[in-house]
């Protein structure tokens, strides 16, 4: 069993009060209050106080200036221990989009201070407290699902946002909208001591993870794991079990991680999807995790692939 407080982005220290997300006048309340606190998001990067202590999100008082100058609505994102409400905000107006497509690690930042920044999640994942990841990954992905969803997909009007931040509304057609979490299936697929593992053009060199795929209409989970590993290497996977999941916010998704047992071994790699496709043995990965393999970076920490494979080599899954 691999717990949740190893994996990124799962968890977080609010309560999420979905209750309170329909009243909106004690929203508006809560949202004056300058006791709340809002964690402001620019582009989809959460601003973060960098100490000695590591980044820490950075809350502001609601009543700050950067706050009550936003254009958008804010995001309800819950209560504390002491009821204190938090809020996200969207302040890219700060600064618009350059136009220029993002890297693999988006290093275009807005600095408020020497020590308050707006970081891409990829690059400081590993370095976040378990508490703050989980808010940054709910933050950053209700406002991505706003980029990419404010119009109404049934008859074209741009919608509304309602529900404390959580839902759209339409009001030509009156069509809730609701923000999505695409499933996608990533695979610990093992031959006796050795597992797959793939490489995709694109990647940082020698990174190494294990195979992946976004889960069709109508399958099960076993069924994707299957096809994505046929389609992939023409690997065939018998029995299958879950494993752990992870929240993905780049941009949506959820990682359902499973085990499965390989009942064929040659690789027949597809070209289109996977820049290479090998079998790798658990003293090797032991290796990579350690940062002492020759050939093999393994998946970035943080990541729920590193996860799975440190809980292999540490024999936390077995039975497949």
């Amino acid at each position: 069993m691999i717990p949740e407080s190893d994996v990124t982005f799962a968890g977080s220290f609010l309560n999420r009060a979905d209750r309170l997300r329909a009243n909106g006048p004690e929203m508006a309340a809560r949202l004056a209050d300058p006791g709340s606190l809002v964690l402001p998001v620019w582009r989809g990067k959460p601003l973060f106080d960098l100490g000695a202590a590591g980044p820490r999100l950075a809350w502001l008082s609601a009543a700050e200036d950067l706050v009550t100058a936003c254009p958008e609505p804010g995001v309800f994102m819950g209560l504390d221990g002491a009821g204190r409400a938090h809020f996200a905000a969207d302040v890219s107006y700060l600064a618009p989009a350059d136009g220029h497509p993002a890297t693999f690690i988006d290093s275009r930042t807005l600095d408020l201070s020497e020590s308050r920044k707006f970081i891409d999640l990829r690059a400081v994942m590993a370095d976040m407290t378990h508490a703050d990841a989980g808010i940054a990954a709910a933050a950053k992905g209700i406002f991505e699902w706003r980029v990419t969803h404010g119009f109404c997909a049934n008859c074209g009007h741009r919608n509304v946002v309602s529900h404390a931040g959580w839902r759209f509304d339409c009001p030509s057609c009156g069509r809730t909208h609701f923000p999505r979490t695409d499933p996608v299936v990533i695979m610990l697929v093992l031959d006796g001591d050795r597992v797959l593992l793939g490489r995709q053009p694109g990647w940082p060199e020698r990174m190494y993870s294990l195979l992946a795929g976004f889960m069709e209409p109508g399958e099960s989970v076993e069924e994707a794991v299957r096809r994505e590993v046929m389609e992939e290497t023409a690997i065939v996977v018998d029995e299958i079990r879950y494993v752990t999941s992870q929240p993905w916010p780049f941009p949506a998704s959820l990682m359902i991680g499973c085990a499965g047992r390989a009942l064929t071994t040659e690789i027949s790699r597809d070209p289109h999807e996977l820049e290479d496709a090998i079998w790798v043995s658990r003293s090797e990965i032991a290796e990579a995790l350690e940062g002492r393999h020759d050939r093999i970076a393994p998946a970035r920490k943080g990541a729920v692939a590193q996860v799975i494979l440190r809980a292999w080599v540490r024999g936390q899954i077995d039975g497949i």
